[in-house]
């Protein structure tokens, strides 16, 4: 199938320390801490870490080439009750902007999460992916099982391409009228623009747009929406939207990672909107995991969390509060 463009197929969907410098995990912290793990090639991953708890949790934002921000003011539920740690994942956001993009690969961002992971000496982590974020999440879970606890896959893309793009994207345009679709199509013109703040105009004029297909009720569903998918580095954003994310998707190829879920031991939950653009069928092939669970969510499209969060929060934390003990 031919590559899609960019408005077709972008779905998220999510102070420095010395390197040296490890940050300590435990139910005191508090306050945001921020900092860089250097990944094996000596790429440079911006994290932060927020909340509180006994357990800690990695959050896997979606894209790819969207960063930590699209995520970070959605997810004040879950840091109330556990420490989490965002990232901007390689090409996005404040992490290294490569220029040889050979290295946006799939494989290359599976190494990155085993990188955080391990700068943050987890031995079994707990990860909390939306959107694209998921096919992460498994990805690294397929190649490092005796790393991870448990995953919540919260709007994920399918564990295999198929049709997916030309559902996908016959969804999304069925949602977009033609005013709307040539206000986002201007905006992504002026993102190439360049200079920090036409950059970070365009980027909020884009999403202004680009959102609302994205929500049950594109009337009141993008107010209820917190984070801030502009507030990054503005060179960020434009390497992300512009070469990151077709990038790094094309190097999944033609992907099917279900032969590979029947063999993984690791608690699941997955959540997905029942009006999100992404098929809840293919969806379900998620629960080839064995022991997984799929909640559907009614009166939600992609941001169910900023949609219902008063039905997807208090599942998540159900289901984190019922792990194994460590």
């Amino acid at each position: 199938m031919g590559q899609l463009s960019f408005a077709q197929r972008f779905f998220f969907p999510f102070a420095l320390v010395a390197l040296t410098a490890i940050p300590v995990l435990h139910a005191s912290a508090q306050q945001p801490n921020e900092g860089y793990v250097a990944s094996s090639d000596s790429v440079r991953l911006f994290y932060r870490v927020a909340g509180r708890g006994r357990d800690t949790i990695i959050a896997v934002h979606g894209g790819p080439g969207v960063d930590l921000e699209s995520i970070y003011g959605d997810f004040t539920p879950l840091t109330e009750q556990h420490v989490v740690i965002f990232y901007d994942q390689r090409g996005a956001g404040r992490s290294t902007l490569p220029l040889d993009t050979s290295v946006l690969t799939a494989a290359a961002q599976i190494t990155d999460l085993d990188a955080i992971r391990r700068y943050f000496k987890l031995e079994r982590a707990i990860l909390v992916a939306h959107s694209y974020g998921p096919l992460l999440a498994a990805s690294y879970a397929i190649a490092h099982p005796d790393h991870v606890r448990a995953m919540v896959l919260l709007g994920p893309v399918p564990p295999y391409r198929g049709d997916f793009w030309q559902r996908f994207a016959r969804t999304m345009r069925s949602r977009t009228d033609s005013a709307q679709a040539a206000k986002a199509a201007d905006a992504n013109r002026r993102l190439a623009s360049g200079g920090s703040e036409n950059i970070r105009q365009a980027c909020r004029d884009y999403w202004a747009i680009a959102l609302r297909p994205r929500v049950a009720d594109p009337e009141n569903g993008v107010a209820r929406i917190h984070s801030d998918l502009c507030a990054s580095d503005p060179a960020g954003i434009l390497y992300g939207l512009r070469t990151t994310n077709g990038a790094v998707m094309a190097s999944y190829g033609d992907w099917d990672l279900r032969p590979s879920l029947h063999a993984l031991q690791v608690p699941t939950l997955i959540v997905h909107g029942e009006e999100d653009a992404i098929p809840m069928d293919m969806v379900a092939e998620w629960t080839t995991i064995p022991g997984s669970r799929l909640i559907r969510v009614p009166h939600a499209a992609h941001m169910l969390y900023a949609e219902r969060p008063e039905v997807v929060w208090p599942e998540v934390l159900r289901f984190l509060d019922g792990l194994p003990k460590r």
